[in-house]
């Protein structure tokens, strides 16, 4: 929601974006943790449900031992604008 948010400001409103290029997700987690798709699929699941075909979209997950802030999960977007 927090990138759907920042995207539509910096696009000059929610109705300028028509979807979803690319996604990637970084997961912070063990070493022993091989699962970041199915944490990833979150944010997926929001972007089609959002956005229905447009929605649909490249994406990578990727794990990492930290992240900025603590955070548990960092999405970045590429988003589609409409012309």
């Amino acid at each position: 929601m927090n990138a759907i948010s920042v995207a539509a400001q910096a696009a000059g409103g929610l109705d300028r974006l028509a979807g979803v290029v690319k996604v990637v997700g970084f997961v912070q987690s063990a070493t022993d943790f091989h699962d970041q798709p199915q944490v990833i699929n979150g944010a997926s699941w929001l972007f089609e449900e959002i956005f229905e075909a447009q929605g649909r979209h490249a994406r990578s997950a990727v794990g990492t031992n930290a992240l900025p802030l603590n955070a548990s999960v960092e999405v970045e977007c590429i988003f589609l604008l409409h012309a």
